[in-house]
């Protein structure tokens, strides 16, 4: 059996496995060589070619390391792809994969996704002649009603970042498949724990790893995974020629960072639901976001297409002075850019992740100067809710 055959072997099984086994039995976690429990960092920028007329497998770490691949298998792995890639971070995955469009291309697009991917879009791509039209995916009409003679592409974020609106994955993508559209979805707050997007009919499944996958606020990476050969030709062509790949000590770290993923979205969630309800009655607050509530409106159908709710709650507390004011007396979590991590973080998007948005473009959104969102992280959750009660009561 050919080294190519035996991967695929030991792929093929892990595959039939329970997701929480796969997290840490992915086909790469003891080394053949020395059996070592713990996938080798191969630090090394290049490879020695033993016969000139037959290249190794690794010549060139831009274009493929060990280390690197080990972390691209675990993820195709855990998505249920075809072919997965490690990039320098959610971003560079982001934008490399959009380089799958030409110029004249419109692509359709989750309104209010994130920051940095709007400003991906508005600032840079449409400068390279790359259209983007930005709808609220939660009506379907309106992704329709987007549809143009050079529409090539739909992206979806679901549930989207920071208010928590679903898009009906299998719906729009069986449409999207109709017209001959690529889709591409960012499954950053879901991860593959709760929700597969390429069962659901999506081509590239996209995450910005520094967050859940990681887990630990100490790594910047994102993870593409495509659906089919063809297109993982495609974006792997773009990865090298554009050198967006992550290093060996950044693949390795996620890694160890994803083992603990399930345990981690367990706990966090499980607080997460009691935090939303909790909010939910609190007098100094206007209003909620999270899946998990009842009176989400689009609970049933994150309901049919995800196994949990997630550990990021959104709320809004009516003000960009009483948020400010929160912000400032909050003392157990992180006050900062990012989410996903084993401390809980704090965030405001207005002044850091959806900065790059026109305030315009953002109220329009629901993402108002009011608004914060708070990724809830492994501390005991009665000292979360008394530490969050005596920041908003002042």
């Amino acid at each position: 059996m050919s080294d190519e055959q035996v991967h695929d072997h030991v792929q093929g099984q892990a595959a039939q496995r329970k997701f929480a086994t796969k997290l840490i039995h992915f086909g790469a976690e003891i080394d053949e060589q020395t059996g070592a429990s713990s996938v080798p960092i191969y630090q090394a920028s290049t490879f020695h070619h033993h016969d000139i007329f037959n290249p190794p497998e690794y010549d060139y770490s831009r274009s493929g390391n060990p280390t690197r691949q080990a972390l691209e298998d675990y993820i195709t792995l855990l998505e249920g792809g075809d072919r997965g890639f490690a990039f320098a971070s959610g971003m560079a995955a982001i934008s490399t994969t959009f380089l799958l469009l030409s110029a004249g291309d419109h692509v359709i697009v989750t309104e209010d996704v994130y920051g940095g991917t709007y400003r991906l879009l508005t600032s840079i791509l449409d400068r390279l002649g790359i259209e983007s039209t930005f709808v609220d995916m939660t009506e379907f009409e309106q992704v329709k009603a987007a549809l143009k003679p050079n529409t090539k592409a739909v992206f979806m974020e679901t549930p989207s970042n920071p208010t928590l609106k679903i898009t009906d994955i299998a719906q729009t993508t069986a449409w999207a498949k109709g017209h001959g559209l690529l889709t591409m979805l960012d499954n950053t707050f879901m991860t593959p724990y709760h929700q597969r997007p390429i069962e659901l009919g999506v081509d590239i499944v996209l995450h910005s790893a520094t967050k859940f996958l990681g887990g630990h606020s100490d790594v910047l990476a994102g993870l593409a995974v495509t659906a089919n050969e063809s297109l993982g030709r495609r974006l792997k062509q773009l990865q090298n020629g554009m050198g967006t790949v992550l290093s060996p000590q950044e693949s390795w770290l996620l890694m160890r960072g994803m083992k603990t993923l399930g345990a981690r979205m367990e706990h966090s969630e499980k607080s997460a639901r009691k935090l939303a309800e909790w909010l939910s009655n609190h007098p100094e607050v206007e209003k909620v976001y999270y899946p998990g509530l009842q009176d989400h409106p689009g609970r049933a159908i994150h309901e049919k297409q995800s196994a949990g709710y997630g550990a990021v709650v959104s709320f809004d507390v009516g003000s960009g002075e009483r948020a400010k004011s929160m912000l400032s007396r909050v003392k157990i979590p992180l006050v900062a850019v990012s989410l996903g991590a084993v401390e809980s973080i704090l965030s405001y998007p207005a002044m850091m992740s959806h900065a790059a948005m026109p305030k315009e473009v953002r109220h329009e959104r629901g993402i108002t100067d009011g608004l914060v969102r708070y990724s809830v992280g492994l501390e005991d959750i009665d000292d979360l809710l008394h530490d969050l009660d005596a920041s908003l009561r002042g």
